[in-house]
């Protein structure tokens, strides 16, 4: 115990030489994350006997340091080495506890003293009522307008079916507990004895946490995903100006790719889409099912309207229903009470909608019919709506009117060479030739020869159309949208996915000659969604040339939309990372091009906290639209996009080291060993980097805090850009947020450990292009230092950084014995050995959680957890 101390202790005095600067202790985050840093601390020593402390004093990034912190963590045992990795991965968990209570503190005393000219407000995330006090008292706006505008707008806000959330469900509610009782501790005029509580209860919440298991043991189905995403509905409602936004105002809808995106996902089978749909609408009914029951004990009032009473008599007439599976009204509802009466019809749909659909999800005949349930929306609606809504009714038909029979609507996403192949499959089945050369529509039987993927595309219409109710289906996304056909072969509302640079470039001639097909438009009754990918589109030029490309293809589209008269939503496939798109919402929606959004909006979504913020950045962005660039602005963008673009791709496709010197550099070929997401890492098992997924590639890059360089030209036009351009403003801040994340010397340790000698040349001059790039970004921004002009997010970063230096310092070392294991100071062994087995210390049993690795004891759980706390770590895009 004492050698171990002495160790942990060596690691404590080299994190202090790793630190740089000093945190200002006049902020409450450092107060929270402090508070949370010493609880935590007394629970790991009586744990596991380890002081493992922390301190923010002055040091720099002498590669020496670095190598020496690796030393010490080469001769922990296998438990020690895991409780490290474990240890600061839950404090990172932590400090971003602790961020998020300050930012609410923030916000609240804002609030309080009406501050909301606050520039970071107006400019990072602000909420609704920042933004409506902000359109009326800057902008000019009467506040009927803004009432107006947003009881009109829509924000679609969709569920992905690859989430990069590495916290496991279970942990995501307790760390929700721990911040609930930090924002408590804090709260004003709080007692002595609730104090005393309140911090027990953090104390306790914390151990719990910690003493969890973080690392999925196995990979999670897309059912699994489909129900983690769901427990996360939250019901959202509010008033504006003292007057109710109207209940069935679109305002916020939720949809989902989850069971429904398969390009390239062979685990979703059209037995999944069928699935996630029963589920869906079972777990619907069973929320709706409990409010009722709630709504029946409030609304007892026996006075109403003619209609409602006279309705509510034919169901008490007809009424035979057999109560015994309520908890509640067991006999039948007295006439005079019409509000229960019909309350009660209600309550009975859907407990038999709910149980037909547990009936079917479990393969069973229900003896439930169809009839007999909700089958869409308005029969649901209608009921309740007889009523005097208000109060909670009122709430509970918003929540209905938003969230629909099923929570969310089932987006499907295919790519388009299927549909061709299944059209290809018809027509030569027919004997007419290729579909390619046919424009006739056609009709085939049963008889039809089926390949596998054949079979797979048509089962998943089937089961779209008989599982999901009309006003439940989101769109049927067609991704590698290239010619017309693609969308015109598809029955469904259809949403073509442009993701790569020249499909974005394609797209508006694409669109145009869509819209020239009359009976289209007729059937979509002149509305269009077009969604434009983040992910592949900044994978396949990069970052910034990609950024620029998809504002231009926005401004064509909406071109070639409004020649057409058509109506377009744009939906944006952003991420939580900058390299999908990420950023501040608030950002990033009001440097969208003018036009583009008009007060609708559809976006992937990973965060409930940004609801507020999606609503409030569209309402701003149609009310007070953004500058348009000038023609000399467009014309520099265009070079640079040319020269970053060609930079980009003789790196990454061209340089014929660059394959292996990425799967060396980085811990891209262990990621799936996390157990996150519930599909392959590439589209293709045998494919390179291009047929690697964006998550994984922008993963690992982030891993090893090292990103690509990217080139810029022209200084004085880029400065005027930068203080005139939202759009170019917002794209130099994100890569600058990147760049102040990034660290070469934890790269060049990675490289010194894990390349080949003959590629540390290439690391080399890749690192000296970073610190260029790096260079010319201060001087467009008019800054001497990363993030100097925004100094708290500079401090949050700060906080985090030491956990993260001894993360990638375990990580970097563990990879390295992973994958040379003849240097490994602990002899190979097949399975755990006896000394280990039959320890008693405690850390010894955390290496009993995974006996079948086929690594030495404790180096799998020890990579993983730190792939999982650096993912914690440098989740924040300011």
């Amino acid at each position: 115990m004492a050698r171990n101390k002495e160790k942990l202790a060596s690691i404590d005095a080299q994190l202090r030489l790793l630190v740089p600067g000093k945190v200002s202790e006049d902020d409450k985050l450092v107060e929270y994350d402090a508070l949370l840093l010493d609880r935590f601390l007394h629970i790991l020593e009586d744990l596991h006997g380890d002081d493992i402390k922390q301190t923010y004093e002055g040091g720099n990034h002498d590669p020496k340091k670095l190598e020496d912190l690796g030393n010490i963590l080469t001769n922990l045992d296998p438990g020690d080495s895991i409780v490290v990795a474990k240890s600061f991965s839950h404090m990172l968990n932590m400090a971003n506890l602790a961020e998020e209570v300050q930012i609410a503190n923030r916000k609240r005393i804002k609030l309080k003293k009406g501050d909301f000219a606050d520039e970071n407000s107006a400019t990072t995330e602000s909420d609704i009522e920042e933004t409506l006090k902000r359109l009326v008292t800057q902008m000019g706006k009467s506040p009927k307008e803004v009432f107006d505008a947003l009881k009109n707008q829509t924000v679609d806000l969709v569920f992905t079916a690859h989430p990069t959330q590495s916290v496991r469900k279970s942990l995501l509610q307790k760390h929700g507990r721990i911040r609930d009782c930090l924002a408590q501790l804090y709260a004003k005029d709080i007692t002595p004895d609730d104090k005393q509580e309140l911090d027990e209860a953090l104390q306790r919440e914390i151990q719990e946490a910690f003493r969890t298991d973080e690392i999925r043991r196995t990979p999670p189905t897309p059912q699994d995903v489909m129900r983690a995403g769901m427990s996360t509905s939250v019901r959202q409602s509010g008033r504006v100006d003292k007057r109710s936004v109207p209940y069935n105002a679109p305002l916020i809808k939720f949809s989902s790719w989850m069971g429904g995106d398969r390009d390239g996902n062979p685990m979703v089978t059209p037995e999944v889409t069928r699935d996630v749909c029963l589920l869906a609408k079972m777990m619907a009914s069973n929320l709706y099912y409990s409010q009722i029951e709630d709504l029946m004990f409030e609304l007892s009032m026996w006075r109403y309207s003619n209609e409602l009473c006279v309705r509510a008599d034919e169901l008490h007439r007809s009424s035979k229903k057999d109560s015994k599976h309520y908890i509640e009204f067991l006999k039948r509802v007295p006439p005079s009470e019409p509000d229960r009466v019909i309350l009660s019809d209600v309550r009975d749909k859907l407990y038999q909608t709910r149980e037909r659909s547990r009936h079917l999800l479990s393969n069973e005949i229900s003896e439930v019919p169809e009839e007999a349930t909700y089958t869409n929306l308005k029969q649901f609606l209608v009921p309740p709506e007889l009523s005097i809504a208000d109060g909670s009714l009122l709430d509970f038909l918003r929540q209905v009117s938003t969230f629909g029979l099923s929570l969310v609507r089932l987006d499907v996403r295919q790519e388009s060479d299927r549909h061709t192949d299944v059209m290809d499959a018809i027509t030569n089945h027919l004997g007419i030739g290729s579909y390619r050369e046919c424009g006739k529509r056609l009709l085939f039987g049963p008889d039809l020869p089926k390949t596998e993927e054949i079979a797979d595309v048509l089962d998943t219409f089937h089961s779209a159309f008989n599982n999901i109710a009309s006003d439940s289906f989101g769109a049927y996304i067609i991704s590698m949208v290239t010619p017309p056909s693609d969308v015109l072969a598809n029955p469904l509302r259809v949403v073509p996915l442009f993701e790569k640079l020249a499909d974005l470039e394609a797209a508006p001639a694409a669109m145009a000659r869509l819209f020239s097909v009359e009976w289209y438009v007729n059937r979509i009754e002149g509305k269009q969604e077009v969604m434009i990918g983040y992910s592949d589109s900044g994978k396949d030029a990069g970052r910034f040339s990609s950024a620029w490309q998809l504002y231009k293809a926005q401004e064509d589209l909406v071109k070639v939309a409004k020649q057409f008269a058509v109506k377009l939503t744009m939906f944006h496939g952003r991420g939580g990372t900058v390299g999908r798109g990420g950023g501040p919402t608030h950002l990033a929606i009001l440097s969208q091009p003018p036009d583009t959004i008009h007060g609708s909006l559809r976006v992937t979504h990973l965060c409930f906290r940004t609801l507020q913020r999606y609503t409030a950045a569209t309402l701003e962005h149609g009310m007070h639209p953004p500058v348009s660039p000038k023609p000399e602005w467009r014309a520099l963008m265009d070079e640079m996009a040319i020269i970053s673009t060609e930079k980009y791709r003789s790196i990454v496709f061209q340089e014929p080291r660059f394959v292996e010197y990425f799967r060396l550099a980085t811990p891209e070929l262990e990621f799936g060993r996390m157990n996150i997401w519930s599909r392959p890492s590439k589209r293709k098992p045998s494919g390179g980097i291009e047929s690697l997924r964006a998550i994984p590639w922008i993963f690992a890059c982030t891993q090893t805090r090292f990103h690509l360089p990217k080139d810029i030209t022209n200084l004085h036009m880029l400065q005027e850009m930068y203080n005139q351009w939202p759009f170019f403003r917002v794209t130099i801040d994100l890569v600058e947020m990147v760049f102040s994340k990034g660290d070469p010397g934890i790269a060049a340790l990675y490289d010194k450990l894990l390349v080949s000698e003959d590629l540390w040349s290439f690391g080399q001059q890749l690192r000296a292009d970073y610190e260029e790039t790096k260079s010319y970004l201060l001087k467009i921004a008019g800054l001497r230092d990363l993030l100097e002009g925004n100094p708290y997010l500079k401090q949050r970063l700060r906080l985090r950084h030491s956990y993260i230096t001894a993360l990638n310092v375990c990580q970097a070392y563990t990879l390295k014995w992973i994958r040379d294991p003849n240097n490994y100071h602990v002899t190979l062994r097949p399975h755990l050995s006896r000394e280990i087995t039959e320890s008693s210390k405690p850390a010894a049993e955390l290496v009993k959680l995974n006996p079948t690795s086929e690594y030495a004891p404790g180096l799998e759980d020890t990579l993983i957890l730190t792939m999982k706390g650096i993912a914690v770590g440098m989740q924040n895009t300011g």
